[in-house]
């Protein structure tokens, strides 16, 4: 059972970012649009049973819950503090982390396509990703994959806080075509779903 470490607000008024002693996932993330998708999965539906709650995303030893705008945190932080103290801990070694990567290409359903080629752009992409944009995003209480690459357009989906947040919409899509026109193609548009 994790325990909170730690509650910190991120760049979403609307979202929040619960840091744990114990990870939830070992290295896998998984992101719930709503209580209908998070039927299989335990931890997110007690999460949305608490009721108030929009989206989910966790990944490793954080967990970070969206709120509808008419909810108020000083009521809903301690509902959900609950759930995650129950929520079971991820299982080290080599036969979890093998299970998390079965369980993520689940998850990621057609990205695993994208995150799989072996195009050199895409690759390069991810690097830039995984060096100067997803640490920034996961500080903030979110993430981002890759959907697909088809010619010149780059799609990519917002995951936890960065989901409705404002200024992922504007001024990180921004900064990460720059990036990618600059250090990969200048032909590539970059735009989220």
């Amino acid at each position: 059972m994790p325990k909170i470490d730690n509650i910190e607000e991120t760049p979403n008024p609307n979202a929040v970012k619960f840091l744990l002693k114990e990870p939830v996932t070992t290295g896998a993330a998984r992101s719930f649009l709503g209580a209908s998708l998070a039927k299989d999965d335990a931890l997110a539906k007690s999460l949305f049973e608490v009721g108030g709650v929009v989206s989910v995303f966790y990944m490793d030893r954080m967990i970070t819950v969206e709120k509808e705008e008419t909810e108020d945190w000083d009521d809903l932080l301690p509902k959900l503090a609950v759930p995650i103290r129950a929520a079971e801990a991820a299982q080290g070694g080599a036969a979890a982390a093998a299970a998390a990567a079965g369980a993520e290409a689940g998850a990621l359903g057609g990205t695993l396509g994208a995150l799989m080629s072996d195009d050199p752009r895409l690759i390069r992409i991810n690097e830039i990703l995984d060096e100067k944009i997803r640490p920034a995003l996961a500080g903030d209480g979110g993430w981002l994959e890759i959907v697909s690459l088809k010619e010149n357009t780059l799609t990519i989906k917002y995951q936890g806080a960065c989901g409705s947040c404002p200024s992922s919409i504007s001024g990180t899509l921004m900064a990460i075509e720059g990036m990618v026109q600059q250090e990969v193609d200048p032909a590539l548009e970059v735009v989220a779903v």
